[in-house]
């Protein structure tokens, strides 16, 4: 702070003592301390550091229950008014329910979505990223199962496509992400995987009133409880993301979008 000279107590009285003459202030009275440009870049870092402090103290929507829980808040805006009461997103389409699917398309989409299945546990298996590895046999797996409802397509004299275009797209987008960019790339990962539990599972069930005599497909079914392998997962993705900074958690949320764009491509086939 500046340092300030106290008025002098010496005065000088005239006889007639109603006129005071006070001393002149010394010119130290004014005088204000200047900073160097060391002292400048000093103070500014600590300004820096004070608003980054305080950034870090920002309330994000779930993040008192965990990471897990801001990526489902991120994903539930992206849903329409229709699918969820959280949702932001205005309806392209017709909705589930009124769905004309086929055979054809469907299993366009079961295919393609095996490809992607398939991605993800060789990315997970090869675990190019250290953290990877905490998802290996979590019961969430659909490979296998898909692969058993293809075998039941194909007992049925229906011709198995090869994968398409949505599904092999994300796959090599997947494939390519993995290797460079962990927080993107496990945003993906828990979309699949909970929105299938989720949302999917309606979906089978719609398109099985249709076109499939209300068959349960293997896809739609797990091995043990259900909310618990997704327990599981949740705290396991809880427990890598503790090792984020702020921003990277950020980039992960910020792929939610991505993610749904491929995965609303693939889903698309069943009516194609």
């Amino acid at each position: 702070m500046a340092s300030i000279t106290p008025i002098s107590q010496s005065q000088s009285l005239f006889k007639k003592p109603q006129f005071i003459i006070l001393n002149k202030p010394k010119a130290q009275f004014l005088s204000v301390p200047t900073l160097n440009f060391s002292q400048r870049k000093a103070r500014m870092v600590v300004v820096s550091a004070t608003a980054a402090a305080e950034k870090s103290k920002k309330r994000y929507p779930g993040a008192a229950k965990g990471f897990v829980e801001e990526m489902r808040f991120v994903a539930m805006k992206l849903h329409t008014r229709d699918q969820s009461k959280e949702g932001e997103k205005e309806p392209e389409g017709q909705p589930v329910g009124k769905w004309e699917p086929s055979v054809e398309g469907y299993l366009k989409f079961l295919v393609d979505s095996k490809l992607v299945y398939d991605t993800l546990d060789k990315i997970i298996e090869k675990a190019a990223f250290p953290e990877y590895a905490e998802f290996r046999n979590t019961g969430l797996e659909r490979s296998e199962s898909l692969a058993k409802d293809l075998e039941w397509f194909k007992a049925q004299g229906y011709a198995i496509p090869d994968p398409s275009s949505p599904g092999v797209s994300y796959a090599q987008y997947l494939e390519e992400l993995s290797e460079k960019d962990p927080q993107a790339f496990i945003c993906h990962f828990y979309n699949i995987y909970f929105a299938h539990s989720a949302g999917g599972r309606m979906i089978g069930k719609k398109v099985a009133e249709k076109i499939l005599n209300n068959k349960e497909l293997e896809f739609y079914k797990w091995d043990g409880d259900l909310s618990q392998l997704l327990q599981n997962v949740r705290e396991k993705l809880n427990l890598v993301a503790e090792n984020w900074t702020r921003e990277e958690k950020n980039h992960c949320l910020e792929e939610t979008e991505k993610s749904f764009k491929f995965s609303g491509d693939i889903l698309r086939l069943i009516l194609s």
